[in-house]
């Protein structure tokens, strides 16, 4: 098993000396408004998921050399394709390019070729402060049976969140990955940090008491080193908590989100006058909108009763989970607390491991409304 304090070591020792220097990122803005919706323009209503394979428990099994399953991959995204998506929102990792960067961009390549095929472009997430914060490289534990999402990890873990040291592998990871597709427009976006301000509270005994603090200090300097590589794509970062629309209510966190993204993103797990009152709060900063997370059915939060809201306004509609796997996140939350092995109601993802979907009647509303069930 690769030992990651002994990759770590070497990683720092090269330094920059392998990434591309990038751009003093003072000499680059903000996108513009009129930017912004030129490129929303440009992209047509975007529809998809939050992607992951079935057979992958987290993102370190989904692109480590040993797991990364091209073939699952391209299947999974020709259903995807099949239902209408033409995007999908695909978290990395930080220790992934640790272990192994040219290796994890051939990887990376692969995937965009796979999902480029398929008429379908990446959103792609660099960071997330949700679940684990102790991730590891190697192979990773099975699911815990009844438990939604028990292996995923955090990144960066917590041993490296307020290590001054590991700030420089951060950057190289960011400018490094972004650097790579700065020109390739079948790359749709760089989601920077996913939730970075979630607590994560079944992990509380094991979480840096300072994780909010340190991530604050850390969030404004991963927009600088993305601004600094001037990629073809936007950048954001997703609000999820709090209050959004009065900037004087603002916690810091939603700030710097909203204050650096070119397009604004959220989460909203709420039933549709939730989704409104959201929604209501962020139209005034007149930038185009993604939902980066949305349905969790026993919330009320459906395709049915969510996604033709999104595309009447047309906002980037991205459902959490696709194929039921590893992650277990057909499970509801709280199974952390109390584990549930077969639930009345799924609460992520939409189809079944063999393909068959879990709810025949959503597929057909996806199908509907992306014009999928028109003759070609």
């Amino acid at each position: 098993m690769l030992k990651a304090p002994v990759v770590l070591a070497g990683a720092m020792a090269a330094g920059l000396a392998l990434t591309p220097t990038p751009r003093a990122s003072a000499e680059l803005a903000r996108w513009s408004p009129d930017r912004a919706h030129r490129w929303h323009r440009a992209q047509g209503w975007l529809v998809g998921a939050n992607f992951i394979p079935a057979n992958a428990i987290n993102q370190l099994e989904m692109f480590q050399p040993g797991t990364f399953d091209p073939r699952r991959i391209d299947s999974e995204l020709r259903m995807a394709k099949h239902i209408g998506f033409n995007t999908v929102r695909v978290f990395l990792h930080d220790l992934l390019w640790v272990q192994d960067r040219a290796g994890f961009q051939r990887r990376l390549a692969r995937f965009v070729d796979i999902a480029a095929h398929h008429g379908i472009k990446p959103l792609f997430v660099l960071f997330d402060s949700c679940w684990d914060p102790h991730p590891r490289l190697g192979k990773q534990r099975d699911p815990v049976p009844g438990v939604h999402n028990s292996g995923w990890v955090q990144s960066p873990g917590a041993e490296h969140l307020g290590d001054p040291r590991y700030r420089r592998v951060m950057r190289d990871y960011v400018v490094g990955v972004l650097s790579q597709f700065r020109h390739d427009k079948r790359v749709l976006g760089w989601d920077l940090w996913n939730e970075p301000d979630n607590p994560s509270d079944v992990y509380k005994a094991v979480e840096r008491k300072d994780k909010i603090e340190r991530v604050a200090e850390l969030l404004p300097q991963v927009f600088g080193w993305a601004r600094s590589v001037d990629p073809v794509q936007p950048l954001t970062s997703g609000v999820w908590d709090g209050v959004w629309g009065d900037p004087a209510r603002r916690n810091e966190i939603n700030r710097i989100q909203l204050d650096l993204s070119d397009v604004i993103s959220f989460h909203s797990y709420a039933d549709p006058k939730g989704f409104e009152d959201r929604l209501a709060e962020l139209t005034p900063m007149n930038r185009p909108m993604l939902c980066t997370e949305y349905m969790a059915r026993t919330l009320g939060s459906t395709v049915e009763t969510i996604l033709p809201i999104m595309k009447g306004r047309n906002i980037g509609a991205y459902t959490w989970g696709f194929v039921a796997g590893k992650t277990q996140t057909f499970l509801p939350w709280d199974s952390w607390e109390r584990p549930v092995m077969d639930p009345p109601l799924w609460f992520h993802d939409l189809f079944n491991g063999d393909g068959t979907p879990y709810r025949a009647g959503e597929i057909n509303v996806i199908r509907e409304l992306t014009g999928r069930n028109r003759p070609s």
